[in-house]
This record gives structure tokens, sequence and C-alpha cells, in this order.
């Protein structure tokens, strides 16, 4: 990925330079959108009420202002450790494996693909970016959900919860939920880099030099972001759930998450925690691209043969 704006281009990606630009953006995207995401897991996983009783949120704002007066602005924040240390490799391996991907379905060196090869590519992203987000993912769920009931608290950070972890189940049991990461990711991947390949041919296509700006990219991945997590919210609201189980819970894994979340909740529980990560999707993802584009900027005037 040379930089954000030729990221439609076929030229060969530089694994190393995807590493320290992505892992950039993933930081930016993190630290913009994180308190949402919180808001979004507690919505997802929190305890089913009582016939009678009011839920434990009734709403984005609700939890919001619940989390904070009772564990002050920096419970917004927690869990933010594992995704932070875990972005440079997460999208690293996310635009490399979208790269091989392009490269595999190539008849020639400047082919351009179709839409539908780019859906397929994008998916088998996914397959990469899973084995590093899937532990990630099950550790920050685990640290934003464990004080949210008014519980004790369990885990004392991310390098504590990955060793209970790994003490109570092994490496099984910290990656636990990867399929459901899987079953998220692959589609939802795919349609990511659909939507933003769209958008910046179109724009490309409007533009008066040929060439893309920054307002597109932005744009661009804002709103790749934002179809992301429409196909992906389904899976993504049963991974939390898996994930945030006790042992033995669910017997089945994702499959005994999904007939007792229907039965029992219907099916617009699928969507529970939409409105937090969809207001979240659009900056934070926008967020993510502005900041490839500006450590790609750097590497043009720090060292243009980079």
């Amino acid at each position: 990925m040379a930089t954000v704006e030729k990221i439609s281009t076929e030229q060969k990606a530089n694994p190393i330079k995807s590493l320290i630009t992505g892992g950039f953006g993933g930081i930016c995207n993190v630290l913009s959108g994180h308190p949402l995401d919180t808001i979004k897991v507690r919505l997802q996983t929190m305890p089913r009420p009582a016939p009678g009783e009011q839920p434990m949120y009734k709403g984005t704002f609700d939890c919001a202002a619940k989390t904070i007066k009772q564990e002050g602005v920096r419970g917004l924040y927690k869990g933010m450790s594992a995704p932070l240390t875990g972005v440079a490799p997460i999208f690293a391996m996310c635009f490399a494996g979208y790269a091989l991907g392009k490269r595999l379905q190539q008849r020639g060196e400047d082919a351009k693909l179709s839409y539908s090869q780019v859906f397929v590519a994008g998916s088998f992203s996914g397959l990469f970016s899973t084995l590093i987000m899937a532990p990630g993912e099950r550790i920050k769920v685990l640290l934003q959900t464990q004080q949210a009931s008014g519980g004790q608290r369990k885990y004392n950070g991310m390098i504590d919860c990955a060793g209970k972890l790994y003490k109570e189940g092994g490496l099984r049991s910290v990656f636990k939920g990867s399929c459901a990461t899987m079953l998220r990711d692959l589609p939802a991947n795919g349609l990511y880099f659909l939507v933003y390949e769209y958008i910046q041919d179109v724009a490309k296509s409007k533009s008066a030099t040929g060439q893309i700006n920054t307002a597109s990219t932005i744009f661009a991945g804002g709103s790749a972001g934002m179809a992301y997590w429409i196909l992906g919210m389904p899976a993504d609201v049963l991974k939390s759930r898996l994930q945030s189980a006790p042992e033995g819970t669910y017997k089945h894994g994702i499959r005994s998450v999904f007939k007792d979340l229907i039965v029992k909740d219907g099916p617009l529980a699928l969507y529970r925690g939409v409105t937090p990560i969809m207001i979240r999707a659009f900056p934070a993802n926008a967020a993510c691209f502005f900041g490839i584009e500006l450590a790609n900027r750097f590497f043009h005037i720090v060292a243009p043969s980079f």
C-alpha cells in the first residue's frame, strides 16, 4: 500500500510500511472510537431483565451516563490496552491479506479487478486479521464488562487477563470466539474494501485531475466503516456474548448463543448496540485512513524510496 490515495492500484504492497502506517491508522481508530465500543459491548452483554424489571441500560446515552457516574470517564476506556497493542499487526495483516487476495486473482501486473473480486480479496484479509484479533477481542470484552453489573474486578489489565485465561483454559480459552470473529470479519471485510474502492473510483472519475484527494479518502473510509458494521453487527453481538459468558454457558459455541438469543430476545437483539457503533464507525474509520495518509506523507518526505 503505497499511499492511502493509491490503495486501489495494483502495486505490490510493502509489508513493513503497511505495518507502520496501518498501525498508526489503527491507533487513531482506537483512540477516537473506543468509548463508544465500550458502550456497544455493555449493551450487547447486559443481563436479561426479570419480568417487570427495567433493563440495566435504557440505551446508548443512559449506558454512557451510568458508566461515567460509577467508574468515571476512564470507565469508557477500559480494555483499550488490548486493541491498542494489537492494532499494528492487525491492520498490517488485514491490508497485506487484502493485497495478497488481489494478487491471487490478477491475470496481469496491471489487471484491474472487478468489484466481486475486490469483495473476495477483502474477505481473504479477514483470515489474516482474525489470528491476532480474536484473542485481543476476547480480552477487551472481558475487561469492558467485568464491572458493568457492579461485580468484583477480576482482571487487572490486559496481561493479567491473558494470564488468567490461559491458566483457566489454555489457548482454547484465550482464543474463545475465534469462529465468531471470523464469521464477522470475512463478509464484513469484503464489504468494507468493496465500498472503499467503489467510492474512491467514483471520486477519481469525477476529479478534474484524475487524482484522489484527502476528503474523498476520509469519506470513503468512514462510509466503509459503516458498511462493515451494518453487515457484521449480528455476528459481533454473538461474539460478545460468547466471549463474555462463563465457561460452559454455551455448550455448542456460537450456535447455542444464536439459539438462546433468538428464542429469548428475538431477532432485533442481533443489532443491540448498533447506535453507539454506528455513531463511532464513520469518525473512527475516517481517523484511521487520515492517520494512514499522514504516516504515508511522513515517509514520502523522510524516506521517499521506502
